[in-house]
């Protein structure tokens, strides 16, 4: 690896490359460059009236959460997290941390997109929940029933042996996957958990000797960073330890660069100065870490050096109230491979447009990045307001405005 290969992968490993790249992007897209996509700026205004709007219905003091996986555990008003919490309440703190960990990286690796027609029965609660709440609870579930665990008297723990023991039968029926009740992308969610377990076990040093488990990153990062984690830099200590899982895409000196993209307009000067890095999954698991993370007494700071999610909510959300416009009409009408180059510019002006969207929802509430950070702002906030449009839309599946042909570990 030359050292311009070496400086390139670090640098696309990091939130600042996620919005330098996105910025480049949407350079081009003001001086009409691109080829699928224009923004109207004028519509920022609106956009942060729907966000503030919905913000209010879901928390009308604005007391918003932080966005990650925690909050969908709960879905349907059902406190699961209780039950959760109950059941490692005679564990040491560190060890409970452990496992909300454990919990937290493998539920959001399975978090990419649903579909429109599997839906997840709590039969417990009584609940039919589809999309993200239906992926977590699903998850949840089964990480309390020891699917993912090697050890029938530790159910709550995710560990190299037991992933790599899956089948794709035991995660269809953790999922209730049926002919009537298919779920987007269910080969590759199994080959991203076998793909973990084998990282976890090829990486002792991150993850323990003895049972290699995920959650053992605490004592990982505790020892290496102290009580306090850079929010920036436990997102490159998440690409780094998780980098080796993502399906071969794009790689420089052979080094798997997981959600990170070409882009034509992009000049290729040099290793990855055509790469647009999004890293959807691994800033979502980032987010989802905060918590666990202070469970056991550490600290995450500089929140706001994350980047807003490109995903389909948080994009659908600017398309639909037409702060982003596509420029044909096979953008909305053809199904796009999450490499293409419709996906990647909506994605990249989507990053752009979260912070204009947080700095707006911000003025018009008063209140200052350290009181709503941006994490709260897509709680709150864009990633609900891009599901409510597009079920005020699209009533009949509340399905995003652009079809993309995912493979059920990006989205």
């Amino acid at each position: 690896m030359t050292p311009s290969e070496s400086a390139a992968i670090a640098d696309l490993r990091t939130p600042q490359a996620v919005r330098d790249r996105c910025q480049q992007l949407f350079a081009l897209c003001e001086a009409g460059q691109l080829d699928h996509f224009a923004c109207d700026l004028s519509q920022l205004d609106t956009v942060a009236d729907y966000v503030v709007a919905t913000t209010q219905q879901l928390y009308p003091d604005f007391d918003v959460p932080f966005h990650s996986r925690w909050r969908h555990f709960d879905a349907g008003g059902t406190p699961r997290l209780a039950q959760l919490d109950q059941s490692l309440a005679e564990l040491s703190v560190a060890a409970a941390a452990r496992s909300r960990l454990d919990l937290a990286i493998v539920s959001v690796l399975l978090d990419a997109g649903a579909g429109s027609l599997w839906r997840y029965h709590d039969r417990a609660a009584d609940q039919v929940l589809g999309r993200s709440e239906g992926l977590a609870i699903a998850s949840l579930h089964a990480f309390q029933q020891g699917v993912f665990s090697s050890d029938p008297e530790q159910p709550y723990q995710v560990d190299a042996a037991g992933l790599q023991a899956l089948t794709e039968s035991d995660l269809a029926n953790a999922f209730q996957v049926s002919d009537e009740n298919p779920l987007v992308g269910l080969s590759g969610r199994l080959q991203l958990l076998h793909q973990l377990g084998r990282s976890l076990a090829a990486h002792p040093q991150r993850f323990g000797a003895d049972c290699p488990r995920p959650g053992n990153l605490l004592d990982y990062w505790h020892a290496t960073y102290g009580n306090t984690l850079d929010a920036g830099n436990l997102l490159t200590e998440v690409l780094i330890s998780f980098g080796d899982i993502w399906p071969g895409r794009v790689a420089i000196a052979d080094t798997n660069l997981g959600d990170v993209w070409p882009h034509p307009a992009l000049s290729n000067t040099g290793p990855g100065t055509n790469l647009v890095p999004f890293h959807k999954l691994s800033q979502w698991l980032t987010y989802s870490l905060v918590e666990p993370l202070q469970s056991a007494g550490l600290t995450v700071t500089n929140l706001n050096t994350l980047t807003g999610l490109a995903e389909y909510r948080n994009g659908g959300l600017c398309l639909d109230l037409g702060l982003l416009v596509p420029k044909h009409d096979a953008v909305t009408r053809e199904a796009h491979l999450p490499s293409s180059p419709v996906v990647v510019e909506w994605r990249a002006l989507t990053v752009v447009m979260l912070d204009a969207i947080g700095d707006r929802v911000r003025h018009q509430l008063g209140k200052s990045a350290e009181e709503l950070p941006l994490i709260k702002v897509l709680e709150g906030g864009t990633w609900a307001a891009g599901r409510r449009i597009a079920k005020h839309l699209r009533s009949d599946s509340g399905a995003p405005p652009i079809t993309i042909q995912s493979d059920g570990t990006v989205f």
